[in-house]
């Protein structure tokens, strides 16, 4: 049975990132390099998961898996498909941040293009 995954509103994610130094926070980001080029928000690590296979075997040294880990896509479906991948490889406080940076840009900052 499918493990359930937490999840934080995109509304919570721009306040977090106004009020807390992104080195508290634990960031991770799975579009494309494409898109990251269109729209992103700073102090994210990138791991596009078309390349899992070249990050995957490092997750334990590019990411601490007892802090909160909060996880952007564009609409909240694969970075849901990362949050289950995490939790799997022992990941204890992984978040989906639903709605993804589509949300982001309607909701929090018009700023960030839509795509």
């Amino acid at each position: 049975m499918p493990q359930i995954i937490s999840e934080i509103t995109v509304e919570e994610l721009g306040r977090r990132l106004k009020e807390e130094s992104p080195e508290k926070l634990q960031l991770v980001d799975v579009r494309e390099t494409y898109e990251i080029a269109i729209a992103s928000l700073p102090g994210f690590e990138i791991l596009p998961l078309s390349e899992f296979t070249a990050w995957s075997d490092q997750i334990r040294t590019r990411l601490n898996p007892d802090a909160e880990t909060l996880v952007l896509c564009h609409h909240g479906v694969r970075s849901a498909q990362m949050c289950h991948w995490l939790a799997d490889q022992g990941f204890t406080n992984v978040k989906n941040i639903t709605g993804g940076i589509d949300y982001y840009s309607i909701k929090v900052d018009r700023t960030i293009p839509r795509y």
